[in-house]
């Protein structure tokens, strides 16, 4: 592995565990096996880790549900299986699913480039955006549809991690939850 991710890996583990005021970059170094100057190359300021560590989980977790969404599917289908994806990729990932939820409701958030966010959204919001003029969907706002869908998704991810579900379980959950958002949502 290299020292880029080491430093990823490490900065998670303690920011998810101390916070990341409580966490020195000196601490994260030596979790990594790195010295501190390898740190500081990669990442000048503990700022720029904790954003690199953001977009390095949001990339990966994007890259997850779009790799499984089936091209030619009805809305209702395509809407469900990135609705399913997201959320296995967090039962997959709780740790990396408590990091996004500690950046969520910091200063940092605020820190990222509109445009850094608005890739990571803008399949979903153009998929709402068709939905809507289809007349498939509410017509709402975009944005407050992707809001209440977004709010939805993220209840039901800490609902899950908090809970030591079967597969199955798991499997209804998700299933149940996206028929009560569908029904919220569909036109």
């Amino acid at each position: 592995m290299d020292k880029k991710q080491l430093i990823l890996d490490a900065a998670l583990k303690l920011f998810v565990e101390y916070g990341f005021h409580n966490t020195p970059t000196s601490k994260i170094a030596k979790e990594a096996g790195v010295a501190n100057g390898t740190l500081f190359y990669f990442y000048p300021t503990k700022d720029e880790l904790v954003k690199a560590l953001y977009i390095d989980i949001k990339s990966r977790m994007t890259a997850c549900m779009y790799e499984n969404i089936q091209t030619g599917s009805s809305l209702r289908d395509i809407m469900k299986q990135y609705y399913s994806s997201s959320l296995q990729w967090t039962l997959a990932h709780a740790t990396e699913f408590r990091f996004v939820e500690q950046f969520n409701t910091s200063a940092y958030l605020k820190q990222i480039a509109a445009e850094e966010v608005k890739k990571h959204m803008q399949p979903a919001m153009d998929l709402i955006s068709k939905g809507i003029k289809d007349k498939v969907l509410k017509p709402m706002d975009v944005d407050m549809l992707f809001t209440l869908i977004g709010g939805h998704t993220f209840g039901v991810n800490q609902y899950l991690v908090s809970k030591q579900f079967s597969k199955a379980k798991q499997t209804q959950v998700i299933e149940e939850t996206f028929e009560m958002l569908w029904g919220m949502i569909k036109n």
